[in-house]
């Protein structure tokens, strides 16, 4: 499980979450910039599975991008309900991000995305 305080990046605020369940799958967090609050930075999940077949086994899953860099495949994913917060670890860094201001219903429909992301069991999962 991932260990919030090991966690290389600081918590980021999620303003609002985009999911989509077509052929990609993706999970897309409007992170709150501090700098220029009328701005966002986007850190975005994408699983592609119907492509998926034509990749070589190490390059299946999950993707995870902050903007256009690329963050490696999706590792784990922690939430915790309580603490309104969830931990993303990839296979190069880790996000720990606030989802207080976002709407119960969209942390809902990302929990159901990642669910369908992880069809294969590739993502280590824990939370409530």
């Amino acid at each position: 499980m991932i260990d919030p305080i090991m966690a290389n990046e600081t918590m980021r605020t999620v303003n609002f979450i985009h999911t989509q369940i077509k052929d990609d799958l993706i999970v897309s967090f409007a992170l709150y910039l501090a700098d220029d609050p009328t701005d966002v930075e986007s850190l975005t999940l994408i699983r592609t599975p119907n492509y998926e077949g034509f990749l070589e086994e190490c390059e299946r899953g999950v993707k995870v991008s902050l903007e256009l860099e690329e963050k490696g495949l999706l590792k784990e994913v922690a939430f915790n309900r309580n603490a309104a917060a969830v931990y993303l670890r990839t296979s190069e860094c880790s996000f720990e991000l606030d989802l207080s201001r976002v709407e119960s219903v969209d942390i809902k429909e990302m929990l159901n995305v990642l669910k369908v992301m992880n069809f294969d069991g590739r993502i280590e999962t824990s939370g409530s």
